[in-house]
């Protein structure tokens, strides 16, 4: 009953929020509320609310600051030099665009951070996209699932999960199976090459002559915009290309901002590389570092008191939107997790495979690896089932590693998943509907984890 129970929980959820009937928020919390009293266990729904927020909140205060950090970062220009080599690579053609997404998402996710990759990649193309009217949901199913192949990266989590819970060593799971992920990734670099295409015939090529036609609208970091007149094709969010303004009329980032510090450019790179290593040497835990980081970054850039405030409050909105999203996920995970439905979920999944599947236990996690850290979390996949799942493995002479490597395919999809704070990240900045972004990166991104599968069956490394 409670595996029946929270299947359909979870899909009842996503339906609603696709067909807009209720808001995320609203859906994550109300929707667990009443299954919990269904299942007969409402008098215990404060506790496995407490439960929820207590697991998460480490999670909700590294988004916090993590917000604020790399928003100052992008208000004082670190940035600026990355923004403005894809723009000079994009232009004003729509194919180009969606590639330099897919581009810049994978580069930035290489510090492992979805908010992070998300709020640059956002920040320089959002503006290219309303300028010459390309669907948003392109840009964030793009941007989340290059983002997805390369968050498998051993100090991304999902690896490290895995071999924190089979108890292996991280590179012996990540390393062969790089020729699989570098596959995942090129299919995502081809697929923005498709979905670019469309974007063309459906848009035409503009000539920059065109584009400038259209008096610019220059999107300010933090929020807030520069008047400009709307009206007529091609008006919307202008561009220009940062410290370039003569050479093609685009600004992703202003370059004249009032908050760049570009005599602060190499303090605040070196202070983002020791964040970073900070954070993949693991010296302290990563809430705590981008607290510091964070205090430190408000602290030498902005050492007045009023321009700190201004700037806290440029990105409080985005903060408020993240943080409230989690704690509402909170909500979700401490329903499924303290009712046992994701237990009976697991269980019932595990037990449905035929004996005849044992010798290809790792083909099976794979597959299973899609769905299942799509509808719950990383901790609860990996902690939870994938160690049921690596038994069943060994008892048929399969090795932990392989599963271990075959658990990962699914990262793709599951950065898309509604459990994933970062994607609230995504679509809020983007300010896309979660629902459309859902029902537009779901077929990809399910097909990208298909074809890394593929590519690590062909390999051999599963």
């Amino acid at each position: 009953m409670l595996t029946i129970l929270g299947f359909a929980m979870i899909a009842t959820f996503l339906v609603l929020i696709m067909l807009k009937k209720m808001s995320p928020i609203a859906a994550l919390v109300l929707i667990p509320a009443l299954f919990c009293a269904a299942v007969g266990k409402g008098a215990h729904l404060g506790d496995y609310v407490i439960d929820g927020v207590t697991s998460l909140a480490p999670t909700a205060a590294m988004l916090m600051f993590a917000i604020v950090y790399f928003g100052v970062m992008i208000d004082v220009g670190l940035f600026d030099p990355v923004v403005k080599g894809i723009l000079r690579f994009c232009k004003a053609d729509p194919l180009r665009i969606v590639v330099g997404t897919a581009v810049l998402a994978a580069i930035v996710s290489l510090d492992g951070d979805g908010s992070t990759t998300f709020m640059i990649t956002v920040s320089a193309m959002y503006p290219l996209y309303k300028r010459l009217k390309m669907s948003l949901v392109v840009m964030t199913g793009v941007a989340a699932m290059a983002n997805g192949v390369m968050n498998t990266l051993p100090w991304g989590g999902p690896t490290a999960r895995a071999a924190t819970a089979l108890k292996l060593d991280a590179s012996d799971i990540f390393v062969p199976m790089i020729p699989a992920l570098a596959t995942g990734l090129l299919f995502v670099f081809a697929l923005a090459y498709v979905l670019g295409r469309r974007e063309r015939t459906r848009l035409g090529v503009l000539t920059l002559d065109e584009v400038l036609a259209e008096e610019p609208e220059t999107v300010l970091v933090g929020g807030g915009k520069a008047p400009s007149r709307t009206g007529g094709p091609g008006s919307g969010t202008g561009a220009g290309l940062p410290g370039e303004p003569e050479d093609d009329g685009f600004q992703g980032l202003d370059p004249h901002r009032e908050t760049l510090r570009p005599r602060l450019y190499w303090f605040n790179a070196l202070l983002t590389v020791t964040l970073l290593t900070a954070m993949i040497m693991e010296w302290l835990p990563i809430p705590v570092l981008f607290l510091l980081g964070a205090a430190l970054a408000l602290t030498v850039n902005y050492p007045q008191m009023p321009a700190q405030k201004a700037r806290i409050a440029a990105h409080a909105e985005n903060v408020l939107n993240v943080s409230g999203m989690v704690f509402a996920a909170a909500v979700f995970t401490g329903v499924l997790q303290g009712t046992g439905m994701v237990d009976h979920m697991a269980d019932w999944l595990v037990g449905t495979i035929p004996d005849g599947m044992g010798p290809h236990m790792a083909l099976v996690t794979g597959v299973l690896s899609i769905p299942l850290t799509y509808f719950m979390s990383n901790d609860g996949f990996y902690f939870g089932i994938l160690p049921v799942l690596a038994e069943a493995g060994q008892a048929h002479g399969v090795p932990a590693v392989e599963i271990a490597r075959a658990s990962i395919v699914g990262q793709p999809l599951h950065m898309s998943s509604p459990l994933v704070p970062a994607v609230y990240v995504l679509v809020g900045m983007a300010k896309v509907e979660f629902g459309d972004h859902t029902r537009f990166v779901v077929k990809w991104a399910a097909l990208t984890s298909v074809v890394v599968l593929g590519a690590g069956i062909l390999f051999g490394t599963m």
